[in-house]
């Protein structure tokens, strides 16, 4: 049974899971391969081609080649390869990015990430990436000497044609690698036993003692004990607090006891539980809905984000809007709505022309989560300042309207969420109102299908297939707001 790069951060995220994939397949999630995922994977690819162009007379191994193969390459007198397969004895098998030839006969080990530095993330460290691979090679008679990694320049600005040596940049972690080494091989060495076990305790998982966002893809196969509304919903909940309700017997929302140091908002969450209702501050709600003066613009963007930037003036992963919605509240009650899709990836001139003619410079805009509208905001003054006074204007008559369901209206519903795609479905049950009957369902969806049919080469037909659903999904954001805004109003 082999043990690869991917199979053993599995492990350190979740042994049990790991188990359950090598040994009974058919009953584990293989990891929902979704188009943030998809999208994740061809982007390495793209980063991987232009590091490549930094060793131009490197070899290349074939894409199915094997150990042998790449032993055999090694006997020549090329200085770096690509893609180099290696396996040790005991099962541990995987594939270098880049692997060169240092005098003396030591070598140098390069990984090649498309983050813009380097992660140390429990979910997913490349110390410890790096590491298993410097173990693989070491195994296999090799002297790694030296250990970097290749990762885009959080600093670069895409002009003109993309310049490997510009959008790419090193940081040595050898040091790094070698004070975790001993660690790491200990843990391969686990990893290796811990899967070629005929069974295990099926029963929980080591996620049961790991916030929410940490959870594997088979948290519910192994935690089946757990209540509809697990204590791991409590809203930002710390890991050393889950632990001591775990301790102390307690599963469920219900179970946690009065006395337990809960902030604000985890305590209404369980009183809301509790009571089987919503626990609502009206006078903080009434006093926030008073700061938002007419016209209200209930506005969302779309965007594009890419490793690779693909438009003169923007940086790696920087999201640049080509879609907007406003839903526009007159005091009189009256609605009128604007939209904008562009068919191109472009500096978004035309939409902030239209936006400014249908807004003008007065009343509020009213987004959920507006950090990220604010961010988009920032980022198009800097790159057209022509427009800098009416994104300011935006910036600093911004109202958000998530911040209601983080602190004054709980609901156990939302599953520790305030999330619009939680809290709308429980406030307001309405069909013109819900997301499940969209083909385009959320961010990342409309991210994709907007970029396939841009940088694709779709027919006409799927175009006009394509705008329709982007802008059926924009236009119910933003028609959520309102028809939210208009709930709160009515308490």
């Amino acid at each position: 049974m082999k043990l690869t790069k991917t199979d053993f951060i599995q492990y350190l995220n979740c042994r049990e899971s790991l188990w359950l994939t090598k040994n009974k397949p058919d009953k584990a999630m293989q990891g929902e391969q979704s188009l943030f995922l998809k999208k994740l994977l061809e982007e390495g690819q793209e980063v991987e081609a232009f590091a490549e162009k930094l060793f131009p007379d490197a070899m290349s191994l074939p894409v199915n080649g094997t150990p042998a193969d790449t032993s055999l390459a090694l006997e020549s007198e090329a200085s770096s390869f690509f893609q180099a397969a290696f396996q040790t004895d005991n099962g541990v098998y995987g594939r270098v990015d880049v692997l060169e030839r240092l005098p003396q006969g030591t070598w140098h080990l390069y990984e090649v990430k498309s983050s813009s530095g380097v992660s140390t993330k429990k979910s997913h460290n490349h110390i410890y990436d790096a590491c298993f691979q410097k173990y693989l090679l070491e195994m296999n008679g090799l002297n790694i000497e030296k250990v970097t990694i290749i990762h885009l320049n959080k600093e670069y600005v895409k002009d003109g044609e993309i310049v490997p040596e510009h959008l790419l940049t090193f940081s040595d972690i050898s040091a790094q690698v070698d004070n975790v080494f001993d660690f790491i091989t200990i843990q391969v060495h686990k990893a290796l036993s811990f899967i070629r076990q005929s069974e295990i305790d099926e029963s929980q998982c080591s996620c049961l003692r790991k916030t929410r966002s940490n959870h594997c893809d088979n948290f519910f196969y192994f935690n089946k004990g757990l209540p509809e509304h697990p204590i791991h919903e409590l809203k930002r909940i710390t890991e050393n607090k889950l632990n001591s309700l775990l301790d102390m017997g307690c599963k469920g929302l219900g179970d946690v006891p009065e006395s337990f140091g809960l902030n604000i908002a985890q305590k209404r969450q369980v009183d809301s539980f509790k009571e089987g209702r919503p626990q609502i501050d009206m006078e903080a709600i009434y006093g926030k809905l008073g700061h938002a003066a007419f016209p209200l613009h209930f506005y969302d963007y779309e965007t594009y984000a890419s490793a690779v930037p693909k438009l003169d003036g923007a940086g790696p992963h920087q999201h640049i809007p080509f879609q907007v919605s406003i839903h526009t509240v007159l005091e009189n009650g009256n609605v009128r709505h604007f939209e904008y899709l562009s068919a191109e990836l472009e500096m978004p001139r035309q939409m902030l022309e239209e936006m400014a003619a249908f807004t003008g410079f007065e009343g509020t805009f009213v987004s959920w989560h507006a950090s990220f509208e604010n961010s988009r905001n920032t980022d198009m003054k800097s790159w057209m300042p022509q427009y800098g006074t009416y994104l300011d204007y935006i910036n600093v008559h911004t109202f958000d309207l998530e911040d209601f369901f983080k602190d004054d209206y709980i609901d156990y519903r939302f599953g520790g969420s305030s999330s619009i795609k939680k809290v709308l479905p429980v406030l307001l049950d309405s069909p013109n109102l819900k997301y499940d009957t969209l083909s385009v369902q959320d961010g990342t969806m409309a991210m994709d299908v907007w970029g396939r049919m841009v940088f694709g080469n779709p027919t006409q037909e799927q175009i006009n297939r394509t705008r329709k659903e982007l802008l059926a999904y924009c236009k119910l954001d933003t028609l959520a707001m309102v028809e939210i805004y208009q709930y709160l109003k009515a308490l």
